[in-house]
């Protein structure tokens, strides 16, 4: 396993994510998408992945409703996926989301991404759900996962 940084990072710093991001995804998109999605959020959370000072990974999520905390994007740069960054990235963000007080943790994954879903089941995330995304003509599964013991 390779050990990456794991950094929050703040909006002045949301340049790096989104070039990363565009190095991950297709369509590009801008730092307009990112922040029209945060608008009216709580708890908007960034985490960089790095090694060496290079960024090679990411993860946003934000507060879904009380007490469920929600991943939207992650993403690996592909010269750098199967080092585990995918799964510290998610740690640190479950880490995170149990600190504030969060008693779940959510997350939706086109059934095209079959290392994400196998990556989430590792995890002990549930399957709790699917819903049909017309807009990337694929099915999205969703996922849930307490983040306190006493919710098991």
């Amino acid at each position: 396993m390779t050990q990456a940084d794991i950094t929050v990072v703040t909006e002045s710093q949301l340049p790096v994510i989104v070039e990363l991001y565009n190095q991950v995804f297709r369509p590009p998109e801008s730092e307009n998408y990112f922040r029209r999605r945060f608008q009216g959020r709580y708890n908007v959370l960034a985490m960089l992945a790095s090694l060496d000072n290079r960024p090679v990974g990411f993860c946003v999520g934000f507060e879904l409703k009380p007490l469920v905390f929600y991943t939207w994007l992650l993403g690996v740069h592909g010269d750098f996926r199967r080092k585990s960054i995918g799964r510290q990235l998610l740690d640190s963000q479950l880490e995170w989301a149990k600190n504030h007080n969060y008693e779940f943790a959510r997350l939706e994954i086109l059934n095209r991404h079959r290392a994400m879903m196998h990556l989430t089941v590792l995890l002990e995330y549930d399957i709790v759900g699917t819903r049909w995304d017309s807009m990337h003509t694929d099915l999205l599964i969703q996922f849930e996962k307490p983040l306190t013991n006493d919710l098991r």
